[in-house]
């Protein structure tokens, strides 16, 4: 609720009229939504046989057989971040592709101890926001990586980094496949491994965390700081017309 607050007076840098006690009664939505949880994925390389292409894909089967509704986003032919204006083609389908999602799985190679060139550019196309709308504030993340050699986490824990800036609720488990060269056959299908049962528990969790979340994401990201500034610039737009 808000308004005034008991025992404000201990409180004097804060705002009563924008403070919200937090309620459980709007965490549940009295009707939840009854679609398929929305995913949409990226992956970081152009390789022909790119092997985070292969795992988004797997883990694409896995959520559509949870349940989800799922679109890759091909990167070929995504501009470098200023190299075109954001009205490009395939910037507009992947920025339709973010607003239409409810949840997002980042699936990165590492390259020279990061994320490739390839997934950040993406990821820097997708706005914090586009007027008043914010395209991935409250939504759900998966991150996974592959390596060629050793397990590494270096990619998915500069991910998480990435997720936390976008305002995106990053999930805690977490997939890296090292040596993934050999964790692929032939027709690009994953084997049987601990490294497979992992991505099955990191698409689990972020269907889950969808379902949980998506129907109260506005008010999980409702924040008084914005709320005390939104109030004020609408003070100043008001008194400006007064002018």
């Amino acid at each position: 609720m808000r308004g005034v607050l008991e025992g404000s007076r201990s409180l004097p840098a804060l705002n009563a009229l924008h403070f919200e006690v937090p309620a459980p009664e709007h965490l549940f939505a009295q009707r939840p939504s009854q679609h398929p949880p929305r995913f949409l994925m990226l992956y970081g390389s152009l390789r022909e046989r790119s092997y985070s292409r292969l795992l988004t894909e797997e883990a694409a089967r896995l959520l559509e057989a949870m349940g989800g509704e799922v679109k890759i986003f091909d990167p070929h032919g995504l501009p470098l971040p200023d190299e075109a204006p954001d009205t490009h083609a395939k910037v507009q389908e992947l920025r339709d592709l973010a607003a239409w999602s409810e949840g997002m799985v980042w699936t990165s190679p590492e390259r020279h101890g990061a994320m490739s060139g390839i997934m950040k550019a993406q990821i820097d196309w997708i706005p914090l926001s586009v007027g008043a709308v914010r395209p991935t504030q409250g939504k759900t993340l998966a991150v996974m990586e592959v390596s060629g050699g050793s397990q590494s986490f270096n990619a998915v824990n500069q991910l998480r980094v990435l997720g936390r800036w976008m305002r995106m609720i990053t999930i805690p488990n977490q997939s890296s496949v090292a040596k993934a060269f050999l964790e692929f056959d032939e027709s690009g299908r994953m084997k049987p491994s601990a490294y497979y049962e992992r991505v099955v528990d990191v698409m689990e969790e972020l269907v889950k965390f969808t379902l949980l979340t998506r129907d109260s994401a506005a008010y999980l990201v409702d924040r008084y700081s914005e709320r005390r500034e939104s109030a004020e610039a609408l003070s100043r737009r008001v008194g400006q017309r007064s002018i």
